[in-house]
């Protein structure tokens, strides 16, 4: 199993990830085409209730739960249904189209368990605080996300003077 993560893990997917907001995405078909590239046998799971239903409620909010299996190792990942701000939608407002988007996204996230892509989610379950950086604590973080700036730059064909 190590072996399937280390694989995984030495895939660069920076120039298949999209900027929404604050929030860097992989879509799901990228990294499911990613992942089947090395391991065709992989198999997702969309877990539903006793009812048959794909997501889980608990009356106030709801989420999907998803498993990805690659070498006979299932990785589950629950994530919560989502508004385009990534705030919980009540159980009266979810739609369908609002599930499928969670499935997805849940299974780029279980098929990053497996190491496709992990580096994505570093620090996403931290506050949203914004710390005073001096100005070398801001370069230093500037150097640290030169190659997601260069991959932005390559994708929008910008050149230094459009930034």
């Amino acid at each position: 199993m190590k072996e399937v993560f280390k694989k995984l893990n030495a895939i660069n997917v920076n120039d298949k990830t999209d900027l929404k907001g604050k929030l860097t995405y992989l879509s799901w078909a990228w990294a499911w085409a990613e992942v089947c590239k090395v391991y065709p046998n992989t198999t997702r799971k969309v877990y539903e209730t006793d009812n048959g239903i794909n997501y889980f409620t608990d009356g106030k909010t709801a989420w999907v739960k998803v498993g990805v299996t690659i070498e006979d190792l299932e990785h589950i990942d629950y994530l919560p249904i989502m508004d385009f701000k990534n705030k919980s939608v009540s159980i009266e407002n979810v739609t369908s189209f609002d599930v499928n988007k969670a499935i997805q996204r849940s299974t780029t996230k279980a098929l990053a368990l497996h190491g496709l892509g992990l580096y994505i989610y570093a620090g996403e379950d931290l506050p949203d605080v914004k710390p005073k950086l001096t100005s070398d604590q801001y370069k230093k973080a500037l150097l640290a996300n030169k190659e997601q700036i260069q991959a932005v730059i390559k994708k929008f064909d910008l050149d230094d003077s459009q930034l």
